[in-house]
C-alpha cells in the first residue's frame, strides 16, 4: 500500500487513538497534533507546545507507536516537534475565570432522540430561566452518551446570555480545593465558586468519597441556590446508585431534576452520524451510514471514532467511501479485528445464572431464597452499571420487577461490592463467561 503523506497516516492514527484514550486526554493532548513527516522509519508528530510533547513522550509514546505500526505495517520511531499548529497556552497561563468550553459542544450540534429528550429540554430550560426551575439539574448516564456535550452547551448559551459561567470537572474542583487548603486561601476558593451566575461541574462522581471536598461543594451549592444561581452537574449514575456520596449531598442533588440519558437507538445513531459527516464535509451514502450505525450500538464517542476511522482509511488508500470500504476499515485498520457482539441483557443474565449455578428461570421467577436473591441483585446491578439499561427494562428482563425493587437491588450491591471478596470474585467470573461467550459467537 502506498502512503502519500504523514498527515494522512496520522489522521488514521488519531481515528484509532480517539477510541483508545479517554475523551479528556484526547481533547487535551492529541486533538491539536498533526503528522509532519515520515522518512526512514522516523515519524515526526507536530505538537503545539512543550507541555504536550512532554506528556505524550512520557505517557502515550508506546500506545502511539503501536497504533502507527498497526497502520503502516512496519517498525517506526516516534519523535515530537513543536510546530506552527494552533498554540495552546500552558495550563497555568490559562485564564481561570473564563469557562474553557469546546466550540463544537452547542445545542445546535446536539442530536436529540427519544433517549435524551428530557435532558436536552431541561438543559435548554435552565438557560432560559436560570435558578428558577430545575436547580440543580443532574444529567446522568454512561460514558460517551453526550453528558459533557450537553453541559457545555448550557455553558455556551449562558455566556451568550451574559451570565458569569464557571465550568469545572470534578477532578479540577477537587485539585483546586486541596490547593486552597494547602495554601490557606480557602476564602478565595469560596468566592470564586460562589460568585458565579451558573456553576457547571462535569463528572461530579470524582468528588464522592472525599469528605472535605464534598462538604465544600455542598455548602457552595447551598449558597448558590439561596442566591437563585443555577447549578448543573453530570454523573455516571443517578444519586440512588451513588454508593460513596454523603446523604446530605445526595439529598441536595435529588432536590432538583435528574435527567437520565440512555444509549441511543438506531435512528438517533444514524442522525448523529449524518450530522458528524456533514460537519466534517464528507458525503456518505445512507447504506454506509447505516452500516456504521449498526456496528456501534451503544457509545456515541465510539460512534464518532468509527466514523473518523472510516474517513481516515478512505483518505489513506485514496478510495471513495462505500459500505464495503467502511466494513473493511472497521474490521482491519490498526489491526482491529474485534467482531464480538454487544453484551445484551439476556447474555448478561445467562452469565450470572451460570456463575451462581442457578437456572435462568429462577432469576426471572419468583424464588426468593438467599442465593437466588443475591444472583438476581447482581444481575440487576450489572445491567444498570455495565450496559446501562433503564430501571424499567431491568425489571422487565427479570420477571416484571418494579423500578423500586431494581433500585434497592442496585444500591445493595453497589454498597457491598468494594468490600465483599465473594462478590468481586463473582464479578470477575461473570465477565470471563461473557467474554468466552462472545469469542464463541
Amino acid at each position: 500500500m502506498e502512503y502519500k503523506s504523514a498527515r494522512e497516516i496520522w489522521d488514521a492514527a488519531l481515528g484509532e487513538l480517539q477510541i483508545q484514550v479517554s475523551k479528556t486526554n484526547y481533547k487535551t493532548w492529541l486533538e491539536k497534533t498533526l503528522g509532519l513527516s515520515f522518512e526512514d522509519n522516523r515519524f515526526t508528530i507536530g505538537v503545539p507546545n512543550t507541555f504536550v510533547a512532554a506528556y505524550l513522550e512520557k505517557n502515550q509514546h508506546s500506545l502511539i507507536e503501536k497504533t502507527l505500526i498497526g497502520i503502516i505495517r512496519r517498525d517506526v520511531s516516534i519523535h515530537f516537534s513543536i510546530n506552527g499548529a494552533k498554540q495552546l497556552p500552558p495550563p497555568q497561563a490559562q485564564q481561570r475565570d473564563l469557562p474553557v468550553l469546546n466550540s463544537n459542544f452547542t445545542f445546535n450540534s446536539f442530536v436529540v432522540g427519544g433517549t435524551n429528550q428530557l435532558a436536552y429540554s431541561a438543559a435548554q430550560e435552565i438557560t432560559e430561566r436560570p435558578g428558577l426551575t430545575y436547580n440543580p439539574l443532574l444529567i446522568c448516564g454512561g460514558p460517551g452518551l453526550g453528558k459533557t456535550h450537553l453541559l457545555q452547551a448550557i455553558g455556551h448559551q449562558a455566556v451568550a446570555n451574559n451570565l458569569k459561567v464557571l465550568y469545572a470537572s470534578g477532578e479540577q474542583y477537587t485539585n483546586e480545593f486541596v490547593t486552597a487548603l494547602k495554601e490557606r486561601n480557602t476564602e478565595e476558593f469560596r468566592n470564586k465558586y460562589r460568585n458565579a451566575d451558573m456553576l457547571l461541574i462535569d463528572d461530579i462522581d470524582f468528588i464522592f468519597g472525599k469528605e472535605q471536598t464534598e462538604e465544600s461543594l455542598l455548602h457552595n451549592i447551598k449558597e448558590l441556590q439561596n442566591a437563585s444561581r443555577q447549578i448543573a452537574v453530570t454523573s455516571s449514575n443517578p444519586p440512588q446508585l451513588m454508593s460513596q456520596i454523603s446523604e446530605r449531598l445526595r439529598s441536595r442533588l435529588e432536590g432538583g431534576l435528574i435527567a437520565d440519558i440512555q444509549f441511543p437507538d438506531f435512528d438517533t445513531r444514524l442522525h448523529i452520524l449524518e450530522a458528524k459527516a456533514k460537519q466534517k464535509g464528507v458525503t456518505m451514502t445512507p447504506d454506509t451510514l447505516e452500516l456504521i450505525a449498526q456496528h456501534i450500538r451503544q457509545n456515541i464517542r465510539e460512534l464518532e471514532g468509527s466514523l473518523n476511522r472510516v474517513i481516515a482509511y478512505a483518505r489513506l488508500i485514496h478510495d471513495s467511501i462505500t459500505p464495503e470500504l467502511a466494513s473493511k476499515a472497521l474490521e482491519n485498520i490498526a489491526g482491529n479485528t474485534d467482531k464480538s457482539p454487544s453484551v445484551t441483557p439476556k447474555l448478561l443474565v445467562a452469565a450470572v445464572a451460570e456463575s451462581f449455578e442457578l437456572p435462568v428461570e429462577d432469576l426471572i421467577g419468583q424464588k426468593r431464597d438467599k442465593d437466588t436473591a443475591l444472583a438476581r441483585h447482581m444481575a440487576m446491578y450489572l445491567m444498570k452499571k455495565e450496559i446501562h439499561c433503564s430501571l424499567a427494562q431491568i425489571g422487565r428482563e427479570l420477571g416484571g420487577r418494579n423500578p423500586a425493587t431494581v433500585t434497592h437491588a442496585c444500591q445493595k450491591i453497589a454498597g457491598e461490592i468494594d468490600s465483599n471478596s465473594f462478590l468481586q470474585q463473582k464479578l470477575t467470573d461473570i465477565q470471563q463467561r461473557i467474554n468466552n461467550s462472545n469469542s464463541r459467537s
